[in-house]
């Protein structure tokens, strides 16, 4: 491969990498923690394990990236958990 095609491929991947978008879960008074873990599983497509460790990262950090994506793929996504009463944006 030349010079040339491998600085054209990363910035392929780079582009590719920026035009990611993530969803972020904030901490509230107010969702268990089983609800916080069932609604990841459900609407971010988590293993159990995954909604476990999202959960107490937002619990102890006060945020957490749950997923990162497209956007079109992120905002039915984020809207799920905000019908579920958490507090989530896309950023």
């Amino acid at each position: 491969m030349s010079t040339r095609e491998e600085t054209s491929e990363e910035l392929l991947l780079e582009e590719e990498v920026l035009t990611q978008n993530e969803i972020v879960l904030y901490n509230d008074d107010v969702n268990t923690f089983d609800h916080v873990i069932e609604t990841l599983i459900y609407a971010c497509d988590h293993t159990a394990e995954q909604a476990e460790q999202c959960s107490i990262i937002v619990h102890y950090n006060g945020k957490c990236t749950v997923k990162t994506g497209a956007y079109d793929d992120l905002k039915p996504r984020c809207s799920m958990l905000l019908d579920a009463g958490l507090s989530a944006e896309i950023v």
